[in-house]
């Protein structure tokens, strides 16, 4: 099933298309409105060492670049959408969202004509979306590895030192691709050994390593290389650092290992982890409550999809991949096409923390669109934790039926008062709803198996003061764990920094890999069931 784009794009700067060269420039000038473009075209592979993928890429020729008109991008086979464009937003146009429903006329936001919204609240969220993202992106700065290099400085030396050598020429910047370099979600949960305790075969051995991958993914290709041999034992088999086609930048990452040398074609197991939330634009792609409706599956989450590798022309089965700019879904797809056949025993397990979990659960779902069911045959577990909602109701049944059906296969862990599972919100001015069952935690790391985690949507008055109390106790609880249970859960500093930050916004510390960690460890569940 091939899917092409309608307009909805506009991206910082419309920028060239890559088209195969029977698209010419004529031919699209005579394709009418109510046409289906599908783009894209036979994949040619080539050996290539692409630059922090550690993989083989999928080379294509040189193909003539075309210019696109916008509105000719609104051939697809979506058959709803809405694509909040905040970099082309005026203030006129924001104002005019507010007073008037007929959106179909606001330039700057991608819909088909004729769409009226009459919803004044939904008017408001889709106003503060954009303006939340219009206010990231002004201050967005490609300075987060500089700033995760001045945080490892100030982790090795003392202030006065580094003063001192700064003044004195003597000062050495690490290195930002160094192994020695940590994220600061390193910094926030130190461990980076598994629970020895925990071994294959036993329930917890998946989510485990599930979280431990999900929270390595936040790191450098050096480090996670590192700890997966070093630490883990296991194969690494490649960084990828993908391409996000409207937010043009690499915003995706994802990492794949498996337990034994893919060369031999005896590995049991396949990793793959998406990294979650980890800079502005980042942030943007969570915020963004653009959709797509599939006809036949449903409403999808437009961010989410753009990370995954939604391109300006579409979503088609094949693309001929530019080596220097890949797209996630598709490079990751044609790794595991290689390993999982040359390894036919080998089983998949796909997970991811935040924006990461919500990557892993719509992969599969990709999959199913493309006709890839042998891979997700494969699938052993889609583990995410502390993962947005990405679709409606109807995208929703779709994944279950993928995923749940025969044997439960998608777990979903929520601890506590994380804010992040509870967005974008589920009532009904939102189309946006969880689906599968929730493996909820509580602070005491005692879970449950429901179908929605309490307080759906945060800001319930009724939670209000137990949200307070539990960030207290979870503050009180930091500084006690470490000697009750042992020494490799102690909290850091900066942990027990966010758990202060807590007392105001009870929901900010939950979401850190560190509780999602400890409830692999230490939890307990309650009627939990694998069916």
């Amino acid at each position: 099933m091939a899917l092409s784009l309608d307009t909805m794009v506009g991206a910082r700067s419309l920028r060239g298309q890559r088209l195969p060269p029977a698209l010419s420039t004529a031919r699209l000038q005579r394709l009418g409105r109510s046409s289906h473009l599908k783009l894209g075209a036979p994949r040619v592979r080539r050996p290539i060492a692409c630059a922090n993928a550690g993989v083989d890429a999928l080379v294509s020729p040189p193909t003539p670049t075309v210019e696109i008109p916008a509105e000719q991008l609104h051939m697809n086979t979506f058959s709803n959408y809405l694509v909040l464009k905040p970099e082309e937003t005026t203030n006129e146009e924001l104002f005019r969202l507010l007073r008037d429903g007929d959106i179909g006329h606001i330039d700057s936001i991608g819909c088909p004509d004729g769409t009226v919204v009459e919803d004044d609240k939904r008017r408001m969220l889709i106003f503060i979306s954009i303006v939340l993202q219009k206010i990231i992106l002004s201050v967005a700065q490609p300075g987060t590895s500089s700033m995760m290099v001045l945080m490892n400085l100030l982790a090795e030396n003392d202030l006065p030192k580094i003063i001192w050598d700064y003044f004195t020429g003597q000062l050495k910047m690490p290195d930002p691709n160094s192994m020695d370099i940590k994220s600061p979600f390193a910094f926030i949960d130190t461990r980076v050994k598994l629970e020895q305790n925990i071994k294959p075969g036993d329930s917890a051995y998946y989510p485990h390593l599930s979280i431990m991958a999900a929270k390595l993914s936040y790191e450098n290709e050096a480090r996670i290389r590192s700890i997966v041999r070093g630490y883990w034992d296991m194969e690494f088999l490649g960084f990828f650092n993908c391409w996000e086609d409207f937010q043009d930048s690499f915003c995706t990452q994802a990492f794949m290992m498996s337990d034994k040398p893919v060369e031999s074609g005896e590995a049991e197991l396949v990793v793959v982890a998406f990294r979650g939330t980890d800079d502005a634009y980042d942030a943007c792609t969570d915020i963004d409550f653009s959709w797509y409706e599939i006809p036949g599956v449903g409403k999808v989450h437009g961010g989410f999809m753009k990370a995954l590798g939604l391109q300006k022309e579409g979503l088609p089965e094949e693309i001929v991949q530019d080596p220097q700019t890949p797209f996630a879904y598709y490079m990751i797809r044609e790794r595991l096409r290689m390993i999982l056949k040359k390894n036919p025993n080998a089983k998949l397990v796909v997970t991811g923390h935040s924006l990461g979990g919500a990557l892993s659960a719509l992969f599969p779902i990709v999959l199913k669109l493309h006709g890839e069911d042998w891979i997700i045959e494969r699938i052993q577990g889609v583990y995410t934790f502390g993962q947005p909602r990405v679709g409606d109701r109807q995208l929703g049944e779709f994944a279950e039926n993928i995923l749940d059906s025969p044997k439960r296969r998608y777990f979903r862990f929520v601890y506590s008062n994380d804010l992040v599972p509870r967005v974008p919100f589920d009532d009904n001015t939102w189309l946006f709803k969880h689906f599968g069952k929730c493996l909820y935690y509580d602070s005491m790391y005692r879970g449950q198996e429901v179908h929605e985690e309490p307080n759906q949507n945060y800001f319930g008055v009724e939670y209000y003061i137990p949200k307070h109390l539990d960030a207290m106790w979870e503050l009180t609880r930091s500084f006690v764990i470490g000697p009750v249970r042992g020494p490799e859960f102690d909290e850091s500093p900066m942990m027990r920094m966010m758990r202060m930050m807590g007392l105001m916004i009870p929901g900010l510390p939950c979401h850190s890999p560190q509780d999602y960690n400890n409830v692999t460890r230490l939890g307990t569940l309650m009627n939990a069931s694998d069916n």
